[in-house]
């Protein structure tokens, strides 16, 4: 060890304290983050607790800890350190990652963590603070990546469905060349209209684009050739002129058969790690195939039961090798594009706010177990895309996907360094003058 490490009991080394009541109907509209023991929860008006913090479970979900910034609300399911006697909060949050909480919970039919139980725990730590902050600072640095890795991602995801909707949603291309047909314009005049509701350049942006990047611009312009410059009546309200209306099964495969026989070892995909939001799946382990419903990649799959629908629960299937067959809960629904359509589109219309109403109505079962129907979304009146837009959409949208994914590995790969090291700098173990040496 590095520096001087001292046994002690975990009531010595900071002082934990239950949170705080709120109902819902006594919240007010307001920037204070709520913390509960699944993590941020809501907002409120009133903190009362200054950051930063650190908050784990006491009752709902245990094992869990978080470290909050700002000041915040702590509830009654938590709780949260209420002194950090000196001691480095950043560490603090890192060290109370390491306790087995289980082993500090009530005997009763809802455990949860007995505090006193908890301030009871024989612990090592560094007595430096300094110490303290390196560690925490190594640590830190693995977990800033990794949140750098979502906020991109994030962003990518926003772009991709922006797109979508603009295009096949808003119809906003088609749109803006109708508005510059009307206004006197021409043909060329509308097509620049649409080129730039495309890229979202000004027009002189666009002459610099065109003298500067002539095959970025022939591209463009090759795009905005693919909209219609006006707009038909249909069942579904006004479409584009010259696209067609008819089931949605036209677009999509709804649970398309899968061979994987039973008993054999695969890729096994859990409900609790579809993303609510995002593409990317979690932690995918090797299971027997026993009961489950069956995909490959290129398949979107749609969490069909309440409340994961409502949640937002959807996956694309790119984390299989090529002659895969994965498997997961009976709870989903199985999207593919049909051909020729881009493999793409189909996850693009399970994140459709439309669709996810249509699927969300077409519910049925007992209170608390209700599921979307899929035949009743296979049958669904849906706009049909232009095969030849929808290869364009994928040719701009696909590599979003692509480098989401290249980012969410690289986020696996420091996730598990950092819970090799965690263990290992917390108990001394590790010398943070070696780390990265």
């Amino acid at each position: 060890m590095s520096s001087e490490w001292v046994k002690m009991r975990l009531g010595d080394f900071i002082d934990l304290k239950r949170g705080y009541d709120l109902p819902k109907k006594s919240r007010s509209a307001g920037p204070i983050p709520l913390v509960s023991s699944a993590g941020v929860s809501d907002q409120h008006s009133e903190a009362k607790v200054r950051g930063p913090g650190v908050v784990t479970g006491r009752y709902g979900t245990i094992g869990d800890v978080f470290y909050i910034e700002e000041d915040f609300w702590p509830l009654n399911t938590t709780l949260y350190v209420r002194d950090f006697k000196g001691n480095d909060p950043r560490f603090t949050y890192y060290f109370l990652k390491t306790i087995d909480y289980l082993q500090y919970s009530d005997k009763a039919a809802v455990p949860g963590v007995n505090r006193n139980h908890l301030h009871m725990a024989e612990i090592s730590v560094p007595k430096s603070v300094d110490e303290q902050r390196r560690i925490a600072s190594v640590l830190s640095c693995l977990d800033d990546k990794i949140e750098a890795n979502d906020t991109i991602n994030q962003t990518l995801e926003q772009m991709a469905q922006a797109i979508f909707k603009s295009w096949f949603v808003d119809f906003e291309p088609v749109k803006a060349k109708i508005a510059a047909l009307e206004a006197g314009g021409s043909e060329e005049d509308a097509l620049l209209a649409a080129m730039q509701a495309i890229s979202g350049k000004s027009e002189a942006e666009l002459t610099r684009l065109q003298a500067e990047h002539p095959e970025q611009y022939a591209e463009l312009r090759a795009t905005a050739e693919l909209f219609p410059s006006a707009m038909q009546d249909s069942e579904l309200g006004e479409i584009p002129e010259g696209w067609g209306v008819d089931h949605l099964s036209e677009l999509v495969q709804f649970n398309p058969r899968r061979s994987l026989k039973k008993g054999t070892l695969a890729p096994y995909l859990d409900m609790k790690n579809v993303p609510t939001s995002g593409h990317l799946a979690e932690d995918v382990v090797l299971r027997e195939m026993n009961s489950g419903t069956k995909f490959v990649n290129g398949d979107t799959l749609l969490a069909r039961i309440t409340p994961c629908l409502e949640n937002g629960k959807t996956a694309y299937v790119d984390f299989l090798d090529s002659d895969q067959v994965g498997w997961g809960s009976t709870e989903y629904i199985v999207m593919r594009s049909q051909e020729p359509y881009p493999e793409s589109m189909s996850y693009f219309i399970a994140r459709d706010g439309n669709f996810r109403q249509h699927a969300i109505q077409s519910m049925t079962g007992t209170s608390g177990r209700q599921r979307a129907n899929a035949k009743a979304l296979a049958e669904l009146p849906w706009l049909i895309y232009p095969r030849r837009l929808t290869e364009e959409f994928d040719r701009i949208a696909a590599p979003y996907l692509k480098l989401a994914k290249s980012h969410g590995n690289q986020s696996k790969s420091l996730s598990a360094i950092r819970d090799s090291l965690l263990p290992k700098l917390l108990s001394g173990e590790l010398d943070t003058t070696k780390v990265g040496a």
